[in-house]
């Protein structure tokens, strides 16, 4: 009976990990280290997604953009609510398979999402283009 008891610890203490990266999250710009968005993760029919809530301001970005350089269904497309994130599936330590567009080029990479295991308060964002990478770390917010 214990064994089947830490089995199913083991198994709740994954299923909670792959949650606890459902919640908003502070982008930050890579060249200037300043807070671009918050993207809101959520899971549908235990699949994530994710959505930009708000942009911060810019200097000499309009008060609302369209996804200009966005391709079919999200093309022109205002950036404030987009669907960003797309497809990701929790494969029992990350969330893998989907993908991740990126409003400002257009291009759409698939994506790996995962909790930073030294702070919970941290999620690890890698796009990929080929065998080439780019991970990004958003921060938690209410």
């Amino acid at each position: 009976m214990k064994g089947i008891s830490a089995i199913l610890a083991v198994f709740i203490s994954m299923s909670a990990f792959g949650q606890s990266c459902i919640g908003k999250w502070i982008t930050i710009d890579d060249d200037t280290n300043k807070k671009k968005s918050i993207v809101s993760l959520y899971r549908k029919d235990g699949i994530m997604y994710g959505k930009i809530e708000k942009l911060y301001p810019e200097k000499g970005r309009v008060a609302n953009p369209k996804c200009t350089e966005c391709e079919g269904a999200l093309k022109n497309k205002p950036v404030v609510g987009l669907k960003i994130v797309r497809g990701m599936k929790w494969n029992g330590s990350v969330w893998t398979g989907g993908t991740i567009v990126d409003p400002e080029n257009g291009e759409t990479y698939s994506a790996k999402i995962w909790l930073d295991p030294d702070n919970s308060k941290r999620l690890k964002v890698r796009g990929y283009y080929g065998p080439f990478y780019r991970t990004q770390t958003w921060v938690r917010t209410e």
